[in-house]
């Protein structure tokens, strides 16, 4: 058991008999009254986010869970399948569970969020960044660039991203996971 001390971003916790992770916290401390502790909690099962208010000094349940890297092998009828990296152990995920599946290609390391006590997956995360090239982009229309006007292209992973109109078929470019959008060119 915890208290609202306890809480930090990224504690996963058993509350109203599901697991949520909180993405954001703040402590609030006002003039007259109690204090507490405003939360926006994230459901590992759903993907839903909610608005949660504790008061101070109430109990929590965390969760212990356990960070580790696997590697995604390939994607098949029954979902995505991982490597672990240390005991080289395969597992299967559904769609659901992995964030940004499309941006993914065989043999991207990525970092699953496990629960310690029934060894089950809660999440599969990409990194901030990943390098992919471009496989179908169309030409861009010079003399429009008033406004850094933007194309979508296609990448090796299936993705379609915008990006400057400079970019051709075969570049590679970096991509940021958590907002799909298109950082720089690789060389």
């Amino acid at each position: 058991m915890a208290t609202t001390a306890d809480i930090r971003n990224g504690l996963v916790l058993n509350f109203n008999n599901d697991l949520f992770q909180i993405t954001e916290f703040q402590h609030v401390k006002p003039g007259k009254g109690a204090a507490f502790v405003r939360t926006k909690l994230k459901s590992l099962t759903t993907g839903r986010v909610i608005d949660n208010t504790f008061n101070a000094g109430v109990t929590i349940t965390p969760v212990r869970v356990e960070r580790r890297k696997f590697q995604f092998l390939y994607k098949d009828e029954a979902g995505y399948n991982f490597m672990d990296q240390e005991t080289f152990d395969q597992i299967n995920l559904d769609e659901k569970i992995v964030d940004g599946a499309d941006l993914m290609k065989e043999g991207q390391e990525v970092e699953m969020l496990i629960n310690a006590e029934t060894e089950t997956p809660l999440s599969c995360e990409l990194p901030p960044f990943v390098e992919l090239e471009v496989t179908y982009a169309e030409p861009g229309i010079k003399g429009d660039t008033a406004n850094s006007p933007k194309k979508r292209v296609e990448v090796e992973s299936g993705a379609k991203i915008m990006v400057p109109l400079f970019i051709e078929s075969g570049q590679k470019i970096r991509v940021d996971t958590r907002t799909r959008d298109y950082v720089e060119r690789v060389k």
